[in-house]
């Protein structure tokens, strides 16, 4: 397992290595306990919180210090996601973002990589593909859904 830079090391524990910890911000809440079943049912990830907006993945993830924050682009409340990402950066600078969205278009991902987000991965994307992107941001790595790159650079 690798760590971010910065990110301290990994920590020994009954599993071997302490979980990639995870807050999951959604405004839909049966997306929000999905993918939370999903997440938690592999072996190096955890579930730590969840929010319904903005704000609340903002607290959540100053109380929990998480390893990523797995954020909807686009929820509902006075901050924005795309305003979020840059305090989740300042305020907890091991915290990792992910954007998971709906939105196709490479320009919402060129901003979001912008803000300080590390991945990008659309909702219809097999669950897998939201794995690596949370253990690749774990790992301080880039990822982004296929087949959006060039359109990321285009819109650059």
């Amino acid at each position: 397992m690798t760590t971010r830079p910065g990110a301290a090391g990994p920590q020994r524990s009954l599993r071997g290595f302490d979980p990639i910890t995870i807050v999951l911000a959604d405004d839909h809440e049966a997306l929000r306990a999905g993918v939370r079943l999903l997440l938690d049912a592999e072996d190096d990830l955890e579930v730590v919180a969840d929010a319904a907006d903005a704000e609340a993945a903002l607290r959540s993830v100053l109380a929990h210090q998480p390893s990523v924050l797995v954020l909807d682009l686009n929820m509902t409340g006075q901050l924005t996601s795309l305003a979020a990402i840059p305090q989740v950066r300042d305020q907890s600078p091991d915290t990792a973002v992910v954007i998971l969205t709906m939105q196709e278009d490479p320009s919402f991902a060129h901003h979001a990589l912008r803000a300080g987000a590390l991945g990008y991965v659309l909702k219809d994307a097999a669950t897998a593909e939201l794995v690596v992107a949370i253990r690749r941001a774990a790992a301080g790595e880039t990822y982004l859904t296929p087949g959006l790159g060039a359109g990321v650079v285009a819109a650059g």
